[in-house]
């Protein structure tokens, strides 16, 4: 028990040491945001300290903690709804060759259509509400991860499933210990993209759809010509997906893949 508490914090300490790149990939951009401010002044771009500060003063008031959250849950359950629908259909096109014969084509057609496109269609469908919001984030999102775990299934390593089966493990034995380990690799970057994503057009929808949340925080934005108050609430998003993805599928992530930690030389850096 002592072994496996220290290696976990082991790891969750390279984790956190890790993290210095970002910050310094952060204060990088900070610098080039703040040249834009210096050369087109604060109406076009105002300086990070004072969109900080402004997303400083959202937070300070309880009622803009609903509305971020309001945001953050639709892209969450748009986001969850379509890693279950993803995972299932990829899953049985990465072991069925005709499922992924007969996928290609529906794929090709959710891929072409623009988000933009599923928002007016489920403006129409469901009106202003909350199923507008989230069916548009899960079709959005839904191929890239179908895509990814389909991949991940079909380059398994059929040798070791011949060697488990003939040690009698079974066939959902087989896919828990060999087949999600291996689709885990493939998967998870595209679960890193597709966060954002998730609320990104989350965000879109609600402007366009008057449901409220940050987008309708940034339509009020738009009607008073107040930039720094848009990219406030720009940030504040940012950092939820920020959140979300360091909190959540990171974790995970190193639980699922710590095959890649005992595959590594003694000493070899990330």
């Amino acid at each position: 028990m002592t072994r496996v508490l220290a290696d976990r914090l082991g790891r969750l300490g390279r984790f956190l040491w890790a993290g210095w790149s970002g910050v310094a990939g952060i204060a990088l951009f900070a610098a080039l945001w703040q040249a834009g401010n210096e050369r087109y002044g604060d109406f076009i771009l105002p300086a990070p300290i004072d969109v900080s500060v402004a997303a400083w003063t959202i937070l300070r008031d309880t009622g803009n903690w609903a509305t971020a959250g309001l945001t953050i849950l639709r892209g969450f359950e748009g986001f969850g709804l379509s890693v279950a629908i993803g995972m299932i259909g990829g899953l049985a096109a990465g072991y069925s060759p005709a499922t992924m014969r007969l996928s290609r084509p529906i794929l090709t057609l959710l891929i072409g259509v623009p988000p933009i496109a599923w928002i007016v269609l489920a403006m129409i469908w469901f009106g202003s509400t909350d199923a507008t919001v989230i069916v548009t984030v899960a079709v959005a999102v839904t191929p890239m991860i179908f895509i990814s775990s389909a991949e991940g299934a079909m380059t398994r390593d059929r040798g070791l499933e011949d060697m488990a089966r003939a040690f009698g493990v079974g066939p959902f034995g087989r896919l828990r210990s060999i087949g999600l380990r291996h689709v885990a690799s493939y998967l998870f970057p595209i679960l890193s993209v597709s966060i954002g994503s998730a609320i990104k057009v989350a965000v879109m929808a609600e402007l366009l759809s008057n449901v409220g949340g940050i987008g309708g925080a940034l339509a009020m934005s738009r009607a008073t010509l107040d930039v720094g108050a848009a990219l406030a609430w720009i940030l504040l998003a940012v950092t939820g997906v920020v959140t979300i993805e360091y909190l959540l599928l990171r974790p995970i992530q190193a639980e699922l893949e710590r095959w890649r930690d005992a595959a590594r030389p003694w000493g070899v850096k990330r």
